[in-house]
């Protein structure tokens, strides 16, 4: 697995040569979550990281989506800001999701690789069978404040360890019933909340580094570009069949990040 340093390595010699599969693949990696984030709102690194772990470690695969999470987020919730009709709800359930990814993220720095490649993996299949298997969940709004900090804390430590909150923040929100605008007004606090901890913590820990900044800025303006078109799927598709491609797809990464776990290569042996 390639380590971010030799990856810029190898990106500036592709450049010049005029072709990288390598750029691409990650180019198709925040674009693919752009549209999955204008289709639903929420939702663009459980897909967009995985895919970019197949080409970098773990550590740089989350750091490459923090500015991506952040400026969409931040331009959804100020979008949205009106259709905040939870009260305290959302700051609250931000908060506690700014306190687990503290704790996440000093995971993601110091854990072996092999260990957060099958906690990314866990977390998606965890995602996928809570989507088939609890549709019907459903909470109160009076239950949500009850149960929100817990959640939010736990969806925290996943975002700082893994990169990926939403078998918990998403599912937690879903169970809600909101509002569609509303449902991305509380995601976008929830999110923004949490990007504005990581990004200096990943920084400081020297895992977000000035060429690795350079390619969050460009997958954010590939997130940004997907994110109409994710929005115009989502008015002229099947809802349920978009959404079973989406997990067949997650379903098909989890079973390749386990496999790249546990095989010869792996530091856990």
């Amino acid at each position: 697995m390639l380590q971010y340093q030799t990856f810029f390595e190898s990106w500036c010699d592709m450049v010049v040569a005029g072709f990288s599969v390598h750029l691409i693949y990650a180019a198709g990696a925040f674009f693919t979550g752009g549209i999955l984030k204008g289709a639903t709102g929420a939702g663009a690194p459980i897909i967009a990281i995985p895919i970019l772990t197949f080409l970098f470690d773990v550590p740089t695969a989350v750091a490459s989506f923090t500015l991506p999470n952040l400026l969409s987020n931040l331009w959804q919730g100020w979008h949205f800001r009106k259709s905040q009709t939870t009260g305290s709800f959302a700051w609250i359930y931000g908060f506690a999701g700014l306190l687990g990814v503290v704790i996440g993220t000093v995971g993601l720095a110091h854990l072996p690789q092999a260990l957060l490649s099958l906690m990314l993996s866990g977390v998606v299949v965890a995602y996928l069978i809570f989507r088939r298997f609890n549709q019907t969940w459903a909470l109160s709004l009076k239950a949500a404040r009850r149960f929100g900090p817990f959640a939010g804390l736990v969806g925290g430590l996943l975002q700082g360890a893994a990169g990926v909150s939403a078998p918990v923040s998403v599912t937690f929100l879903n169970a809600m019933k909101l509002p569609r605008a509303t449902f991305i007004a509380v995601i976008s606090i929830f999110f923004v909340s949490m990007s504005i901890v990581q990004v200096p913590m990943l920084i400081g820990f020297g895992i977000l580094t000035g060429p690795l900044l350079g390619l969050s800025l460009v997958g954010t303006t590939l997130v940004f570009a997907g994110m109409p078109i994710g929005a115009w799927l989502a008015k002229r598709l099947n809802a349920s069949r978009f959404d079973l491609l989406i997990q067949a797809v997650l379903g098909l990464m989890a079973l390749g990040l386990i496999v790249k776990s546990l095989g010869p290569a792996s530091d856990l042996w």
